[in-house]
């Protein structure tokens, strides 16, 4: 007999971590790697007080954050010359191809659900070291 290759529901444990090419580490999630999905990936991240990511952005797909706790400030834009601060309750949108860099400058960890368009999570991240030097530490 042979196994079925057609889709099912799939109820995904946050457990292991990996560490990410944006310099912050992400609990496993919903991805094509953990349950085969197509065109959507969501997952846990933490950011510990005092860390940021390396300056990114991601070439085709979009992102979407739900602030679970704490808060978040992100530089965006071409030089990342615009700031928002993402706090506990709020919904954050990033376009795709937009550079980015979000950092937790408070005491206390920010966790946050992010979902992109992308299954398959670090295929389009594109890391932009010469834009760090345009956020201060």
């Amino acid at each position: 007999m042979s196994v079925s290759s057609k889709p099912t529901c799939r109820v995904v444990r946050p457990g292991g971590a990996y560490a990410g090419k944006q310099g912050l580490n992400y609990f496993e999630g919903i991805a094509a790697e953990t349950v085969g999905s197509t065109g959507i990936c969501m997952h846990l991240l933490t950011i510990p007080p005092g860390a940021r990511a390396k300056a990114h952005l991601h070439a085709s797909h979009e992102t979407a954050i739900y602030a679970i706790s704490g808060e978040t400030h992100c530089w965006f834009g071409d030089m990342l010359e615009e700031h928002v601060i993402v706090r506990e309750g709020e919904m954050f949108y990033i376009p795709a191809g937009v550079p980015h860099l979000p950092a937790n400058l408070s005491d206390r960890p920010a966790t946050a659900v992010i979902a992109r368009t992308d299954p398959n999570e670090q295929e389009s991240v594109v890391l932009l070291p010469d834009l760090e030097r345009y956020v201060p530490r």
